[in-house]
């Protein structure tokens, strides 16, 4: 196992979490079907939402799109524009954050009066703030609980079930070359980290039971210069999940939610969870995987069980 077994589990259920908070976003921007269609119904805020048909946009422009993005996003990387990468995670943690928000708000608050949106917005300024200059780490993981359901929800009414399937392939074919073959996830993650100080994804600090013990021994010596020597020797451990990796089957599980209901969504979830799962438990110290051929043969799994039921 790639890492201790307390911090697998800590990645699978920040996993597990964003995964049911997000279906519960996409719930919250569903069109209603009652008697009265528009009660309770919530759009997307912020001026935010996507087409209303479903083919409102094709497979091959979205891959475009997303290809676009990654290539504008390696472009700043190599200029080491890290002002601007800063401020494209600033605006896009700032969006997400207050659309999920929004959501969830409006499901604990049914029927409110109240500007719900507008509070999210006042919410979501200190949260991105302290996630993106200050990097606290539990701020840092907490708003990722909610970045994903909110980019699910804008993604999920434009897609659907075959196009989500070739997506989800196509993005796993380029995370084995990108890991595999070329380390651009590599490098991408350490430049985040390291350059930009941002991450996007799941991020774990911790220390092996070796380094815990050095660092007590470190602590108990009188000396500066001999204590400062020995701290630079105490290595501290990351465990990361890419963002892609929680969102991905996030929006493949809320266009299933949305087009057969609950159960099978939540067999869709338990099938991305037990794969990634797996991974964590037959990965090897010290080398990198791409997890989306591994989460996505998990959904592929899960969405032919739900075919049988």
């Amino acid at each position: 196992m790639k890492h201790q077994i307390k911090i697998t589990l800590l990645l699978l259920l920040m996993f597990v979490c964003t995964q049911l908070i997000g279906l519960i976003v996409i719930d919250a921007y569903a069109p209603k079907t009652t008697l009265n269609p528009t009660a309770n119904n919530v759009t997307i805020p912020y001026g935010m939402q996507p087409p209303e048909a479903p083919a409102g946009i094709s497979l091959g422009s979205l891959i475009i799109s997303l290809a676009i993005a990654v290539l504008i996003f390696f472009l700043l990387m190599k200029i080491k524009a890290k002002s601007l990468i800063k401020i494209w995670f600033t605006i896009v943690v700032f969006l997400t954050v207050s659309i999920a928000l929004t959501a969830l708000m409006t499901k604990i608050f049914p029927g409110s009066n109240v500007r719900l949106d507008v509070i999210a917005l006042i919410i979501a300024i200190p949260l991105t703030f302290y996630k993106i200059f200050k990097r606290n780490m539990l701020v840092h993981n907490a708003t990722e609980l909610l970045v994903y359901p909110g980019l699910a929800a804008m993604f999920v009414p434009i897609l659907n079930i075959w196009t989500c399937l070739i997506l989800l392939v196509a993005i796993s074919i380029y995370d084995m070359w990108a890991v595999w073959h070329s380390s651009l996830m590599v490098n991408l993650a350490k430049f985040q980290i390291q350059k930009v100080q941002v991450f996007t994804g799941f991020l774990v600090p911790y220390m092996r039971k070796e380094d815990r013990i050095a660092l007590k021994a470190a602590q108990k010596i009188k000396t500066q210069k001999a204590r400062t020597a020995k701290l630079r020797k105490i290595k501290i451990s990351m465990a990361l999940l890419g963002g892609g990796d929680v969102a991905f089957p996030l929006i493949f599980a809320g266009i299933v939610y949305r087009a057969s209901g609950l159960i099978p969504a939540l067999i869709i979830v338990a099938g991305s969870t037990i794969a990634l799962g797996l991974l964590f438990l037959y990965s090897k110290k010290g080398k990198f995987y791409p997890a989306m051929p591994f989460i996505t043969a998990g959904c592929i799994a899960a969405w032919l069980i739900t075919l049988l039921i």
